[in-house]
């Protein structure tokens, strides 16, 4: 059996434990067309450790990169229900030598993912001649209580006061067809003058396998004519939802509708899983808003590996 197909397997059996993002059914869809695999690292038949990636080649070039709409990728631990808080970092360190020994195997120009935010040990990757800088997210860690998180957004009780005064004027669609959401999605760039960077097939695949999978949701508001006046695609495991693709009507300029949906998205996922993630943006008014909603700030590590000197040169190609 190939690490892939083990991986499957693995994945199969632990259901909604493994993150959304690093599960083999999310590979499948964000990489269609495109080449993944993943590094494993086993004790006889006993997984340690797994490292999905996906693979791209140009220019003659071989490099690891993140796939587009996955916050991140990087290692997934499979610890022994016995272990001791001691013993972790040994665990973990092990683990990841063995990962980075078949990353090396593979010959790539460059690597680079964004690892999860449980993850705030890369010693072996330092080690290992990686680089590493931070990048951040923002998350509600408990949804449980939507009426307490709605009690936590914005201390000045000014973002409650807004959506309540709107809050009757739209009705909640929970499952807007992904075909009218990549439609929507698309118009709403095209609004602003700019062309939508998340190519439609990719857009639609992804809904369309998580939803099927009961772990995506396409939740969208109405207005009183059954219009689609707002949408935003989130998926989630069993640990965190992740709000990854909005959108709202040309015509519609407030932030407060935003506001309104992020609300009956939280409301709506409380039951299903125990955080949400905002996948938050280095934008300084993006930011801004989302740590509105009593949302913390999350740091991910972004760990990357030149081993080819004309690869920056590639990169600004990219660019």
């Amino acid at each position: 059996m190939s690490p892939k197909d083990h991986y499957r397997e693995l994945c199969e059996a632990s259901g909604p434990d493994i993150p959304v993002f690093q599960q083999a059914w999310w590979m499948d869809a964000v990489c269609a067309g495109k080449e993944w695999d993943v590094a494993l690292a086993t004790d006889g038949n006993r997984p340690l450790a797994a490292l999905p990636y996906l693979i791209r080649r140009r220019f003659g070039m071989r490099y690891i990169i993140q796939p587009q709409l996955t916050q991140f990728s990087g290692p997934v631990f499979f610890f022994p229900s016995d272990i001791s808080e001691r013993r972790r970092a040994d665990f973990e360190h092990s683990a990841c030598e063995t990962l980075i020994a078949q990353l090396k195997k593979l010959g790539t120009d460059y690597f680079c993912q964004r690892f999860s935010p449980t993850i705030t040990d890369w010693l072996p990757f330092y080690w290992a001649g990686f680089s590493q800088t931070t990048r951040y997210t923002y998350r509600i860690d408990d949804i449980s209580d939507p009426a307490r998180v709605f009690e936590s957004f914005d201390r000045t009780k000014e973002r409650q006061r807004r959506i309540r005064r709107i809050a009757d004027q739209y009705t909640v669609d929970t499952a807007v067809p992904s075909d009218v959401f990549v439609k929507f999605h698309s118009d709403y760039w095209n609004s602003r003058g700019q062309k939508d960077i998340t190519p439609p097939d990719l857009m639609k695949r992804v809904i369309d396998t998580a939803t099927a999978r009961n772990q995506g949701i396409t939740l969208g508001l109405r207005d009183n004519q059954g219009n689609l006046q707002a949408a935003w695609f989130a998926v989630y495991d069993s640990h965190c939802a992740h709000a990854l693709l909005s959108a709202k009507a040309p015509n519609v300029q407030s932030a407060d509708i935003s506001a309104l949906l992020i609300w009956r998205l939280i409301e709506t996922l409380s039951t299903r899983t125990d955080a949400f993630d905002f996948e938050g943006s280095m934008e300084p008014t993006l930011e801004y808003f989302y740590r509105s909603f009593g949302a913390i700030q999350v740091p991910l590590m972004e760990v990357s590996k030149i081993d080819n000197p004309i690869f920056p040169l590639l990169l600004k190609l990219r660019r």
